[in-house]
């Protein structure tokens, strides 16, 4: 088998792709991609170009190198130099545009390894991920911040009344004020800052993942601009509906 055929198929394979799904990809029939891996067909440039940015490997090493061979292997090498190369650790950044695929990929150690990653002086080593969020319903917070927070396992972890980025399979990704009902480890209730957005509840078993937040970064200028008075009001209003919750919470 040439160079090229066997390296499309080990690419395909560690993406944990099917022959029809790779082929989607590209925008070729199953058929072709498969002529390719059994070298009955030489993949055209454009193939090659697309193959290339998708796995952000060099269109002469798909051609000349081995990428699967123990010698050469290709993506353990990417992955140990960029683990080898990290001081502190690695905070994956998931963009709002990256949310939908976070949903399908969060759990798929390949697809986390190629989000972009930065990192930070004033957190040490752990389990970081950092979110772009969107829409105003924990004002102050403005859209377009990014959360940093640290992974949390399970409901005995949640700290009440603190803020958490949340993954479900019905909401998506959102970031809010946890409240938990003691008496019960089934559901816990989502608050948002801003007053004018109702609290709702959400069952533990639609959660996908917890991240407690440690940090807000959010480009100079951007913070929302209110009155004294009006954040005066806001948090009255939080107040009394953080101590209402409490009370139902409580019955």
């Amino acid at each position: 088998m040439s160079v090229v055929c066997q390296n499309l198929k080990y690419l395909r394979k560690q993406k944990a792709w099917t022959q029809q799904e790779f082929a989607d990809k590209l925008g070729i029939k199953r058929s072709l991609l498969g002529a390719y891996e059994e070298e009955r067909a030489e993949p055209r440039t454009e193939i090659l170009e697309q193959v290339s940015d998708m796995f952000r490997v060099s269109i002469d090493d798909l051609l000349r190198r081995d990428l699967g061979s123990q010698k050469d292997n290709f993506l353990e090498k990417r992955r140990q130099l960029k683990l080898g190369s990290a001081r502190q650790s690695a905070i994956q950044f998931v963009p709002v545009k990256a949310a939908a695929g976070y949903l399908a990929g969060y759990n798929d150690e390949e697809f986390i390894e190629e989000l972009n990653t930065f990192t930070l002086p004033m957190l040490g080593a752990g389990d970081y991920r950092a979110f772009e969020i969107a829409g105003d319903s924990m004002l102050p917070v403005t859209s377009g911040s990014v959360i940093v927070c640290h992974k949390v396992d399970g409901w005995e972890e949640i700290k009440n009344n603190e803020t958490y980025v949340v993954i479900t399979s019905r909401e998506g990704i959102v970031f809010k004020r946890i409240l938990k009902n003691n008496r019960t480890k089934a559901k816990i209730t989502l608050v948002s800052d801003n007053p004018q957005f109702e609290p709702y509840g959400v069952e533990m078993e639609e959660v996908l993942e917890l991240w407690q937040s440690d940090a807000v970064i959010s480009k100079a200028g951007q913070q929302s601009r209110m009155s004294v008075n009006h954040l005066a009001d806001m948090v009255s209003h939080l107040q009394d509906q953080v101590s209402l919750l409490k009370k139902k919470l409580k019955d």
